[in-house]
């Protein structure tokens, strides 16, 4: 299959560096599907030939690409556009809200919802270990590819939930029609090797590890909101942060 070529414009009367706008040409075409996942990535000395283009130049471009998950490069296969990545900002918002911003369908199967006593989960949330909470474990899915096992236990004042609702909606969608906003969190991020079980849910293969977060958030009052557990296909996963120093 040969690579296609996308049609680029360049300004050199620009002052937006010519590799930047050869980026934001290459990532338009992927985000609006002339390029798909899989498709072979025009060669760097093509692309720096046909757009009178120097190659450290494309060089460049190609390689921002790369570092922002949106192309990969395998030996003796070249370059090719990569599988979609959720970005997810470091910021407080869900999955759910993540994925339908980056234009993806996000759909959920509930794999357990009970209610009972989790004595660690309640301290963290600064409850008292006896306090019952709703626990449910949810499967999440973009575009029909499994990317995630969440884990939540939600405290009494956030009301009862069911199946149904966690199917048709996001957590924190939820939690907005109950009047209860997710303002502070403590989050922690690591990876492992997944369980038996989640390696068959998240259809992982060999040493394919996961992904994972830990949340305890607050409203504006301090009172607790939810405890997450989650893991993620480390493959499909991508976190942004905006570092600011002042």
């Amino acid at each position: 299959m040969s690579a296609i070529q996308v049609p680029i414009a360049i300004d050199r009367g620009s002052p937006v560096p010519l590799y930047h706008q050869l980026t934001q040409q290459l990532r338009a075409a992927i985000t609006d599907g002339r390029l798909q996942p899989g498709d072979p990535f025009e060669n760097e000395m093509a692309m720096a030939q046909r757009l009178s283009l120097s190659r450290p130049t494309v060089r460049h471009a190609i390689q921002e690409m790369v570092d922002q998950g949106l192309l990969v490069r395998r030996r003796g296969l070249g370059t090719t556009v990569a599988s979609p990545r959720i970005h997810r900002r470091a910021e407080l918002t869900s999955l759910n809200d993540d994925l339908q911003r980056d234009g993806r369908s996000p759909t959920t199967r509930v794999l357990s919802l009970e209610i009972g006593e989790f004595p660690e989960v309640s301290t963290a949330l600064d409850l008292p270990p006896e306090t019952p909470l709703t626990a449910m474990t949810r499967l999440r899915l973009a575009d029909e590819s499994p990317l995630a096992i969440l884990h939540n236990w939600l405290p009494p004042a956030c009301g009862e939930v069911t199946a149904d609702e966690l199917e048709g909606k996001g957590l924190y969608a939820l939690l907005r029609e109950r009047g209860i906003r997710p303002m502070v969190a403590q989050q922690s991020l690591g990876a492992r090797m997944p369980t038996a079980g989640e390696r068959r849910d998240l259809r992982l293969r060999g040493t394919q590890p996961v992904l994972t977060m830990t949340r305890v958030a607050f409203d504006a009052a301090g009172s607790p909101v939810e405890y997450g557990d989650h893991c993620y296909r480390a493959e499909d996963y991508r976190l942004d942060f905006v570092i600011d120093q002042r």
